[in-house]
Formats: C-alpha cells, structure tokens, sequence
C-alpha cells in the first residue's frame, strides 16, 4: 500500500498535486531544485488550505495535520525511499526523460513513476527508464485542488497492474481516474486544444473580441469558463507546446497552432502567470 508519495516540480501544477495528496492523509516529499519555486509553493498550498477553511470545507487541525504530512527539499534524495512518484516538471520532452532516468536509478524497484504531462508520449518517458511497465501518465486538471478529473494515460508497456496502483491512488485522493491510450495530447487536450486554437484564430481574423467569444462560449453553449480566460489560465506557452505536440505527433494541419498565439507567447503574455494574455491581470 502507497504510503509515500514523491512529487517532482513546485510550480503550479506540483503544489496542487502535493496538496491533494498530502490532504488524503499521504506523506508528501515535494522536490524542486529551484528553492524559490519550494518557497513559493509553500505559500500558495498554505493559502489554498486556508481557503479551504474559511469556507468551512476544511476544520483548522486538517490544515495543520495536512501541512505537517508535507516536505520539501531541492534535491531528489528525499524520494529513495518514496512509494510513487508524480513528475510535474517542465513540458519539454528531453527533460521528463533525462529526469525519468535519474528517478528510475534512485526509486526502489517496484515504484511506479507516473508523469503529469498534458500531452507528451508516456512510451517515450518510459523507455527512458529500465521499468517501462511501471510508467504511466497521470495527468491532473488545474486546480488539482479543485478539479475532479485524472486523466491516466497507459504507454505501450505499462502493465495492468500499474494502472491499477494509479486507479486506486485517484480513489483515495477522492479523483475519478479515466484511462487514456498514449496518443498526442489524450482525451482532453485532443478535443480542448483544437478548440481554444479556433478562439484565438477568431480573435486574430477580428471575428469577435476575446470577451465576445468568451461571452459567447459561456451564455450559449453553457461553458463556465470562456476559451481564451481558460487558455490565460492554462498559460498560453503551455497551450502552444500542446498544439506543436499534437501537430507534430498527428501530421494533421488541423492542429497548426494560431500566428497569433505565436506572437503573445514571443511577447512573453502568457496569461495569469505574467499579468497578460488575452486579459490584463492585476
């Protein structure tokens, strides 16, 4: 049974990972090798949690209890002994892989390592390592926090039981897990993207402004979120890795990722996370 439980990368992403986990009463080693990014990580679960209790969600002692069951640490030892291990890492191909093989030679055998990449090949990362079956994704929504959905995503040698140690972990960390073949982009992005491309390709040909798709997308088509506050959200160069990967990976121009998009994320307007995308943010 997973005890322990390794996350690689504080940004976003791996500080809601930690804290689901931490929350369902697991014991957490959050990695980074960038001690601002644990710094900040601290703060934002902190402020999560203490959300969570002003809405009465969370009593004071869960909160406590929760960030005591949470470690940090800007090396990788601290997971040796870690029973599964979510990488959350930067989504560059080359540097899940180089990260796999170093996590394949520090984790004990029988660790299952599970990435939460939103698009790349699991089979890739797996032959990274000398356990290919024990690879799997396990791709969170953001805000891992809040969102119900894990998408897990079997590679061409992950064994059944793999997936079963995923589907189980999703279970007790109160997420519905949903099994994904490793194609370019999975279920979600495979229909999100191309979607949230056509807003920005909207945008730029001057079909509407990006509140006029937004509001359009909310009050007619029932969205809670319209496409381009969503891909402010998601972050724009995060958006764009995900359409190269699918244009690349399918050979479909269907996926050709937007000029413009090109251009915001060559500007550096990413979205929230620099104050401006389609959006300005305070």
């Amino acid at each position: 049974m997973v005890r322990v439980v390794g996350v690689v990368g504080a940004g976003t992403m791996g500080a809601g990972i930690a804290q689901v986990f931490a929350c369902a009463g697991f014991s957490v080693r959050l990695v980074d090798i960038e001690q601002p990014a644990l710094v900040r990580a601290q703060r934002v679960v902190a402020g999560s949690l203490a959300r969570f209790v002003d809405k009465g969600t969370l009593t004071a002692a869960d909160r406590d209890a929760t960030l005591s069951r949470l470690a940090m640490a800007a090396t990788l030892d601290p997971l040796a002994d870690a029973e599964f291990i979510v990488e959350a890492i930067v989504e560059r191909l080359d540097a899940k892989r180089a990260l796999f093989t170093r996590l394949d030679a520090l984790a004990a055998p029988a660790v299952v390592l599970a990435s939460n990449t939103s698009s790349l090949s699991i089979t890739s990362l797996g032959a990274a390592t000398g356990r290919p079956d024990k690879v799997l994704g396990m791709h969170f929504m953001n805000p891992a926090q809040l969102m119900p959905l894990v998408e897990l995503v079997r590679g061409q040698q992950t064994s059944a039981e793999s997936m079963q140690v995923a589907t189980d972990l999703c279970r007790a960390i109160g997420k519905t897990g949903v099994e994904a073949a490793d194609y370019p982009g999975f279920i979600a992005n495979r229909v999100l993207m191309p979607m949230l491309n056509e807003a920005f390709y909207a945008v730029m040909e001057g079909v509407g402004t990006p509140e006029a798709v937004d509001t359009v997308m909310k009050l007619g088509m029932n969205h809670p979120m319209g496409p381009l506050a969503l891909a402010d959200l998601i972050g724009l160069d995060v958006c764009l890795a995900i359409l190269e990967v699918l244009q690349s990976g399918l050979g479909d121009p269907k996926y050709r990722p937007c000029p413009l998009l090109r251009r915001m994320v060559a500007a550096g307007h990413l979205g929230r996370k620099t104050g401006r995308g389609f959006y300005v943010y305070a």
